[in-house]
């Protein structure tokens, strides 16, 4: 227990702060997703279909390719022997299936993390604001073109498919999250457990 205490007085202030911090938001986001969004899925069901219409949208307005609509389905699955249906957004291109979004591909969780960060390192509230706002919507945007570009595969070079959706595309996601918060650290400088924000 003493060599606990003095590995922890080790660490500088400003990385045991942020450390607490983190703590912290994932036990407050956990409790708030599992005990009131998780159940009525309100917020995943909204994420989910917003991408899938925007990739449609997209699709059908800005690319050759058209005849793309978005359907919500529902889709059940037994596991351990208890049944759960999960509604998501269906892809369909001339009425033929090419992609399906479930809750679990929208980015929430992806979304959550980046806000936590942001939220645990020390910096002004109209920072941390203007980095959320911006570091979502370009989230979202990379999220969309992934779908898109997951049914591009799916249509013309399907044999892809399976590498860019397991490996590829995730990379390519948290790598845009990675940059987004070197990004909004570049200018927080720690100087003998003191924080400088120029």
């Amino acid at each position: 227990m003493i060599k606990l205490k003095t590995l922890l007085s080790d660490i500088p202030t400003p990385i045991r702060l942020f450390l607490g911090k983190a703590l912290l938001f994932f036990v407050v986001w956990k409790i708030v997703y599992i005990g009131f969004l998780l159940e009525s899925k309100v917020l995943d069901h909204a994420l989910t279909t917003h991408i899938g219409d925007a990739c449609v949208e997209i699709l059908n307005n800005w690319t050759s390719m058209s005849g793309f609509r978005a359907v919500r389905e529902a889709k059940t699955s037994i596991y351990e022997g208890e049944s759960t249906t999960e509604i998501a957004s269906l892809i369909l291109h001339n009425d033929r299936r090419v992609l399906y979004i479930a809750d679990l591909c929208n980015g929430l969780e992806l979304i959550a993390l980046y806000i936590g960060f942001i939220v645990c390192i020390p910096s002004s509230f109209w920072r941390k604001v203007r980095y959320i706002i911006i570091g979502v919507i370009i989230l979202d945007l990379v999220n969309i073109a992934r779908c898109i570009g997951l049914i591009y595969l799916q249509e013309y070079y399907e044999y892809y498919f399976d590498i860019a959706h397991k490996y590829i595309f995730n990379v390519t996601v948290y790598s845009v999250t990675f940059l987004l918060w070197v990004i909004y650290t570049r200018k927080i400088h720690l100087n003998n457990e003191t924080l400088q924000i120029r």
